[in-house]
């Protein structure tokens, strides 16, 4: 019964990790996303004649944030799906 007892936790424990790697993620993505935007529309209207090359930066710098949270959401589903940290008590 114990051994049943620590493989719920570590996958209660798990699930927890996972919610928060997931939304920590996402705020972190949409919140990085939203500074760029705005900093970008900034940068647009102080010098128009800036826009086209700044604009092919912008949406690298986009590109990379959305990768990095991609990446958390890979992780985040290979703990829910292989459950590498439940193996020693099966």
């Amino acid at each position: 019964m114990e051994k049943l007892q620590l493989l719920a936790m570590v996958q209660a424990y798990t699930g927890i990790g996972i919610g928060l790697m997931v939304g920590l993620g996402a705020a972190g993505a949409c919140i990085g996303v939203g500074i760029m935007c705005s900093r970008f529309l900034e940068a647009a209207a102080r010098q128009p004649e800036l826009t086209n090359s700044l604009q092919g930066k912008v949406f690298l710098l986009l590109g990379l944030i959305d990768a990095s949270f991609i990446i958390g959401l890979g992780i985040a589903m290979f703990f829910a799906f292989a459950s590498p940290l439940a193996t020693p008590f099966r």
